[in-house]
């Protein structure tokens, strides 16, 4: 397993320099069967890392610029009457893929944006009354930019609740960034990535996560945690059970990229950001580093073990 995990950040790391931490977190959230949020700065490798991840898997791959005059219709496909079969057909948007990047999801309206929520939790979607199921796996790693740029609409929390984990690459440090300034155009480099678990692998893999040990205590523990987030007066909005039940997919899925059988507390704690800071609602001051000193309030606040 240890193999297989330094095979795959060796290979990301190719096109995506000095950020091993975020393309394991990338991974952890793709086989958990999660979605992904990366909010970031333009230029900052969220394009890069989300095309790199459906390289390596070898899945199939579209990318949507996602813009303020855009239509649901542009995401999900659209039904065209044929002539000469005088009937509706239907064409497939782009989000009938395996991987799918929404690219500056926050630069949409909300009604856009919540094209993607019936994909996002069922897995397929729903166009004038019919039913289509998406490919499986089905990944969204959508990108935004910080709310403090013009053109944006924060998310709603109903899709925020959707997304597995969210992260931030950030900016490389001093050597990294001079070895990329040498390493030319990253779009050649990304055509040369090879895949290194193919799809039965993967699905096989997915299978070895749901049998990761659980321990009763870890199970109190996480409670704590999340009961802690609905009872604090720094909280306006505290942790769902869908999103406490993700903390646990992805603690599952962390323990087994390192070889272990069963989660640690250690798993919950290294998460805990990814995976609940977009979740919480704090009460006054401005919302992204409110988040952020909420989630160390908490993780110092609970004890591990009940006394």
């Amino acid at each position: 397993m240890r193999k297989f995990v330094e095979t795959l950040v060796d290979e990301i790391s190719r096109v995506l320099l000095g950020k091993e931490d975020k393309i394991k977190l990338a991974l952890t959230c793709l086989l958990a069967d999660g979605h992904l949020l990366i909010e970031d700065l333009p230029g900052m490798g969220k394009t890069t890392l989300s095309h790199a991840l459906a390289k390596v898997f070898g899945l199939t791959y579209n990318r949507v610029q996602f813009t303020s005059d855009m239509l649901p219709a542009d995401i999900l496909g659209i039904s065209i009457f044929d002539a000469q079969q005088q009937q509706f057909t239907f064409h497939q948007g782009p989000i009938f893929t395996q991987v799918l990047l929404a690219d500056e999801i926050n630069r949409t309206t909300p009604k856009t944006q919540s094209a993607l929520l019936e994909a996002m939790e069922e897995r397929q979607v729903t166009c004038e009354g019919k039913t289509y199921i998406l490919p499986q796996p089905f990944f969204v790693i959508a990108t935004q930019n910080p709310l403090s740029q013009m053109g944006t609409f924060p998310l709603p929390e109903s899709q925020l609740d959707r997304f597995l984990m969210r992260i931030s690459i950030g900016y490389p440090d001093a050597e990294t960034e001079k070895i990329l300034f040498k390493g030319g155009d990253t779009r050649e480099q990304l055509a040369q990535l090879r895949v290194c678990l193919p799809i039965e692998e993967l699905v096989e893999l997915k299978r070895h996560i749901q049998q990761i040990k659980v321990s009763e205590s870890l199970v109190d523990y996480v409670h704590r945690l999340v009961n802690f987030t609905r009872t604090s007066d720094d909280i306006l909005v505290g942790l769902s059970p869908r999103g406490a039940m993700a903390l646990i997919k992805a603690a599952k899925t962390w323990a087994f990229m390192h070889e272990r059988a069963y989660v640690v507390p250690e798993d919950v704690q290294y998460l805990f950001s990814a995976v609940v800071a977009h979740r919480l609602i704090p009460k006054g001051s401005a919302p992204v580093f409110a988040q952020e000193n909420l989630v160390k309030k908490i993780l110092s606040s609970v004890a591990v073990v009940n006394s």
